[in-house]
């Protein structure tokens, strides 16, 4: 458990210099002792950590030479790609992509929540609701974002897929950090309140087509608060 928590710790860490420069895609890694004696570990470790990151694309073996780093358009690891996505120069492409991603997942979610969902999900989500309201009036934007977040878990959960779920685990935390920027804006708030009344309005109803319509209308709505309020005054 100690190795694979290290190794773990290792695949972060080659990440980080990678988004950092440090290593540089197309070009060969350092020699496996040196890398091994920067990160403080193993030959083994490093190699398992490298095993690793080859399995998310991120490194390329090449017969017979050194490993290369791979361009980042080429990686297939989701985990990875959110890492490099939260860096400092990809936030702004990476919170329009994500809420792309976003649209399409939630909009089918909603559907599926539509016909499947409880009476104890509709509550729960009228519940968040007027958390989200308690939180915009006293400006508590991270209370404001818990409820948020927890509202649209709820339909994820009402929709009943588990692989649906277990797709949005590794965007848990780019979604987190979003939310906290969007949700500063007192009129960005405001505006999420209204959306999610439509989007529990819809569900509640049962009607499949409204409820997609309503998540499309919070996305739409979203995507435009977040051009107009935070990536114009950058």
């Amino acid at each position: 458990m100690a190795r694979a928590s290290r190794t773990q710790e290792v695949v972060e860490q080659v990440l980080d210099a990678i988004i950092d420069g440090k290593l540089r895609p197309g070009e060969p890694l350092p020699p496996e002792g040196d890398l091994a004696d920067e990160f403080g570990v193993s030959r083994l470790t490093l190699r398992e950590a490298v095993r690793l990151l080859q399995a998310q694309g991120v490194i390329v073996q090449v017969p017979g030479r050194r490993h290369r780093v791979a361009p980042v358009a080429q990686w297939t690891g989701l985990e990875s790609v959110v890492r490099h996505a939260r860096s400092a120069g990809e936030r702004k492409r990476s919170s329009l992509e994500l809420l792309e991603v976003r649209m399409m997942i939630e909009t089918g979610a909603a559907q599926l929540a539509a016909e499947r969902r409880s009476q104890t999900d509709v509550d729960a989500m009228h519940e968040l609701i007027e958390r989200m309201k308690a939180a915009h009036a006293r400006t508590d934007v991270a209370a404001f974002v818990e409820a948020d977040l927890a509202f649209h878990d709820v339909i994820l959960h009402a929709a009943d897929n588990r692989i649906l779920v277990a797709a949005l685990l590794p965007l848990t935390t780019m979604l987190a950090e979003t939310r906290s920027e969007t949700s500063a804006v007192s009129e960005i708030r405001e505006h999420a309140i209204a959306e999610h009344t439509a989007i529990v309005a819809a569900i509640a109803s049962g009607d499949r087509l409204a409820a997609r319509d309503a998540m499309a209308s919070h996305m739409d709505q979203t995507r435009g608060d977040l051009l107009e309020y935070v990536h114009s005054r950058r």
